[in-house]
């Protein structure tokens, strides 16, 4: 098996952002992903991939602050709303 390229991981990962379940999770997906992921090194591109797994609206309610993200994603949760409310 072949190694992914990180350009590959790049562009799957931007895909698998936009084309989530819900509209609102896309939109804030995509955006997050497309001003974020190049800067991102291999360790959080995997906990982004790792959150990509998660359940569209559990995602939305964290992201929200409706409730609290599980402790291993808030950081990155926190980010991801941040980059929402600067927008």
């Amino acid at each position: 098996m072949t190694e992914e390229s990180h350009e590959h991981r790049l562009k799957r990962l931007r895909m698998r952002s936009m084309r989530r379940g819900i509209k609102e999770m896309d939109l804030i997906l995509m955006r997050f992903s497309e001003a974020r992921l190049a800067e991102m090194n291999p360790e959080a591109l995997d906990l982004y991939e790792n959150l990509l797994e998660e359940n569209d609206h559990d995602l939305y309610q964290w992201v929200s602050g409706q409730t609290p993200a599980p402790q291993g994603l808030a950081g990155l949760i926190e980010e991801i709303a941040e980059h929402v409310s600067a927008r």
